[in-house]
């Protein structure tokens, strides 16, 4: 018969050399591996360090979630790059991209007020379409192009879900109209009388009061300064910060 004996002090011999626990390398993937993966490239060009891309696209959402469908533009995630491009010293100028069918008008306001107050030049490019609340987006900065096909679409503003049957809720529907109305005359060349037309129309839309606007029309009527695309909205914009440094000189001189 074995007798075992237990020394006091003494641990066992499986506990006095434990295995320290093998920690296996984490395994990173190459950044180049990643962009294949995520925008299908390998590399993504450098941009310069001195102008800010805002890109609008698809639905603005506001205070409500979008449905998961919806690919949208949320403000909260907007309002602190124009934060950024007021306060950052090497950003010089804003170029934003829009493709977006409007979405919440109170959010898209307060991204085209904030827009128009950002004391660096700006130029907005409408490239697919700048449709309801997307037009104020696209008239508040210093210069706006649009592409040869790309549409803007102007009509009154409407609600989704419960609408109480009084007087008030239609005062309210004039006075948050009358807010988009003279931030659009304010950010643009186009009449008062002009655009109430276009929100008024009902003979451009089967199914609803508004206009479409293709390219050079948004133009001609003073809604858009200019058509063109990318290389001619860079240009401006650079232009626009040439001209901004040379105005800063000359301030500094006197």
């Amino acid at each position: 018969m074995n007798n075992h004996y237990k020394i006091i002090g003494q641990t066992p011999d499986t506990q006095q050399n434990p295995k320290s626990p093998s920690i296996e390398p984490k395994l990173t993937l190459d950044p180049k591996v990643d962009n294949v993966k995520d925008i299908g490239n390998h590399g993504i060009p450098d941009m310069p360090s001195n102008i800010h891309y805002l890109t609008i696209i698809g639905h603005i959402e506001g205070h409500m979630v979008a449905p998961p469908q919806n690919k949208s533009t949320k403000y909260e995630h907007i309002i602190p790059q124009l934060i950024a491009v007021e306060e950052n010293p090497k950003i010089e100028g804003m170029l934003t991209v829009l493709n977006t069918v409007g979405g919440d008008v109170e959010a898209g306001l307060a991204l085209a007020e904030m827009i128009s107050s950002i004391s660096k030049p700006t130029v907005s490019l409408v490239l697919g379409g700048g449709h309801s609340i997307g037009v104020p987006l696209a008239t508040a900065s210093d210069y706006s192009f649009i592409a040869k096909t790309a549409t803007m679409t102007i009509h009154p503003i409407r609600m989704n879900g419960l609408v109480i049957g009084v007087p008030q809720t239609f005062k309210y529907f004039q006075k948050m109209q009358e807010r988009i109305i003279q931030f659009i005359t304010r950010t643009s060349k186009v009449p008062r009388d002009t655009i109430v037309k276009l929100m008024t129309e009902t003979d451009e839309i089967a199914n609803d009061v508004g206009t479409i606007l293709i390219g050079n029309e948004a133009v001609e009527t003073g809604l858009i300064d200019d058509v063109g695309g990318l290389h001619a909205a860079m240009m401006k914009l650079k232009e626009l910060i040439k001209l901004k440094k040379q105005n800063e000189v000359q301030k500094n001189l006197q």
